[in-house]
């Protein structure tokens, strides 16, 4: 019995090296689908700036500049996950 569970236990322990690098490489993959979060909150913003530009052609200044900034923020969202995904994978 005893046996029994002492090469259970080797056995578990000396796959661990193996579950720790897949798990890795699932989050790098879950990492890497922030980009799609980032792409789609850019999107919806350029859609409402055209709106709005739309609506009030005299503020297109304001409005193009807020819009480049928003962008500039998700897309950060984006790059951070992919360094994430780039720090786990080196692990």
């Amino acid at each position: 019995m005893i046996q029994t569970i002492l090469s259970l236990l080797t056995t578990i322990f000396a796959v661990e090296g193996s579950i720790a690098s897949g798990l890795a490489y699932l989050g790098a993959g879950l990492a890497v689908l922030t980009g799609f979060g980032s792409g789609i909150g850019e999107g919806m913003a350029a859609a409402k700036a055209v709106e709005a530009v739309g609506r009030q052609p005299e503020a297109s200044g304001k409005i193009t500049v807020t819009m480049i900034i928003g962008c500039a923020i998700a897309e950060t969202t984006g790059l951070y996950g992919l360094i994430i995904a780039f720090m786990l994978l080196s692990k």
